[in-house]
């Protein structure tokens, strides 16, 4: 009885990433996003993709981490991608969150989940590298739909997007390929400065 009663009390904890709102958009919508929506998005994202990473990936631990990668927000909250001073201390908060929410598993399940949480924040395999560009790929997939919505809010540049999303190259070639030019587009639009 232990053991569920700690399963069931991290279901309810997760309950907040409903709180948690990040600076995208849903498409079409006039208001933000929050994390739980992003994570289910995001994990199906990668099942419907997964085809297109190099090399090929175990698609269950991918969706795996992108389930979990974002649980850390309920203590750390969300930074914004390209907001670097924000970006100051994140590592740490999201270190100790992880240490704190994971805990409240019963052991096996909490050494599994804080292993995917690693793997996907240390990107040293091809499932942690995939799930990291799903997850850079589908913001800029809303504000590109959005017309730029967020990346203008916030006076996002070419540059930056570029810079910080580049990666996806690494993990899914043929997903780069595609963004790229819409990319350029976008800035050519106005929507990235």
């Amino acid at each position: 009885m232990d053991k569920l009663i700690a399963q069931l009390g991290f279901l309810l904890e997760l309950d907040k990433l409903k709180a948690i709102l990040r600076r995208t958009r849903p498409v079409g919508l006039d208001r933000y996003e929050n994390t739980a929506e992003h994570s289910w998005h995001v994990a199906l994202m990668a099942m419907l993709l997964a085809e297109h990473a190099e090399p090929p990936v175990a698609v269950e631990r991918v969706v795996k981490m992108l389930l979990l990668h974002d649980i850390v927000e309920i203590d750390a909250d969300d930074t914004f991608l390209y907001d670097e001073a924000a970006a100051a201390g994140k590592a740490d908060k999201e270190v100790a969150a992880a240490e704190r929410l994971f805990g409240m598993l019963p052991p096996e399940q909490a050494r599994e989940f804080h292993a995917l949480w690693r793997e996907y924040e240390e990107r040293a395999t091809a499932d942690g590298r995939f799930a990291y560009a799903c997850d850079r790929l589908l913001p800029m997939l809303q504000n590109l739909a959005n017309e730029g919505a967020s990346w203008q809010e916030n006076s996002v540049r070419f540059e930056q997007v570029i810079r910080k999303n580049l990666h996806i190259n690494d993990a899914a070639p043929a997903l780069w390929q595609y963004v790229l030019p819409r990319l350029e587009a976008a800035r050519d639009k106005g929507w990235l400065g």
